[in-house]
């Protein structure tokens, strides 16, 4: 990234010289007419903003168009407020810091732009400050698009929070929203914790990916409970947590009821599976420092209900 700053740097001096005399040099010439090429071909945006005595630009490499889209980089040049009305609201302080010689420039700025479709985009930007007298004058700097890198984190980030068989919140996204419960937010709270009964005949009898088709279709019908205060997971391989955050508009005991008829449902036109869920809940009026005996609980209800059909078969 050095290199970008050494070019950057070389065509505000450019623009800062303008009006004295150019290096009479032929070679010299030739040379800072490369660099200029160069600069004039980067992908990422090079610029040279002026902050003081007004906010103008003296230098924009064209291919902020290619990025936010035709006709920026004049917008940019005549109005040198053109950053502050296309930056995301939420990133404003961050344009505002930069501007005023109040950020830490060593560090890179990650910020939104809108581009000329309505579209807020990712961007990276390594700035450097120019002082003169301990005043900020002008800031200089390399700013590169990092939209993939942001989808690939998010994506990332996703993946590290859901099952991959099922789409479901997985267990460590469960654990983090009990611990929140547990230590910071007291809320009316009920867990149902629910197994599926016949996977291990599913698989032994039929193979995996059927037992795998009834891990999908168990989670597409809880996934229809879920909304702010019904939190949905799957925890294991054949188990589910359903994290009510309040009980008092929906009680677990509803909640089983309402599981169980979406089964019937299901089971009354499947040809090929049938869903059969144990399903132990527990709940508590307040759940800071609750939130382990509930678990405990619910499973320990759970278990009761699954020896209970085995004893009535």
């Amino acid at each position: 990234m050095e290199i970008w700053t050494l070019i950057a740097g070389i065509v505000a001096g450019m623009s800062l010289f303008k009006g004295f005399d150019y290096i009479k040099n032929a070679e010299a010439r030739e040379n800072e007419k490369r660099i200029f090429q160069l600069v004039e071909r980067s992908r990422d945006i090079i610029y040279y903003c002026e902050t003081k005595p007004v906010l103008k630009f003296k230098y924009l490499s064209p291919s902020i168009d290619n990025l936010l889209g035709p006709g920026v980089q004049v917008r940019a040049m005549v109005n040198g407020h053109t950053p502050v009305e296309l930056i995301h609201p939420e990133d404003r302080t961050i344009l505002e810091k930069k501007l005023s010689g109040k950020l830490d420039y060593s560090q890179p700025i990650i910020q939104r732009w809108r581009d000329t479709e309505g579209n807020y985009r990712y961007f990276e930007e390594f700035a450097t400050p120019i002082f003169k007298n301990g005043e900020l004058t002008a800031v200089q700097g390399v700013i590169r698009s990092i939209d993939d890198k942001m989808e690939l984190q998010k994506e990332l980030v996703y993946k590290a929070h859901h099952d991959g068989l099922s789409g479901l919140a997985n267990r460590l996204s469960f654990e983090n929203e009990s611990s929140i419960l547990d230590e910071l937010e007291d809320r009316p709270v009920a867990l149902l914790l629910c197994d599926l009964d016949e996977l291990k005949y599913y698989n032994d009898t039929y193979g995996h990916r059927t037992g795998d088709e009834l891990i999908k279709e168990t989670s597409k019908i809880l996934r229809t409970l879920q909304n702010e205060d019904v939190f949905v997971a799957r925890i294991g391989g054949d188990e589910f947590a359903i994290l009510i955050k309040d009980q008092q508009k929906y009680h677990p005991q509803d909640m089983k009821k309402t599981i169980q008829h979406k089964l019937a449902g299901y089971n009354r036109y499947s040809k090929t599976l049938n869903i059969m869920l144990s399903i132990g809940f527990a709940s508590s009026p307040s759940s800071v420092g609750k939130m382990n005996e509930l678990y405990t609980l619910a499973d320990e209800n759970m278990y009761e209900e699954k020896r209970s059909k085995k004893r009535s078969s």
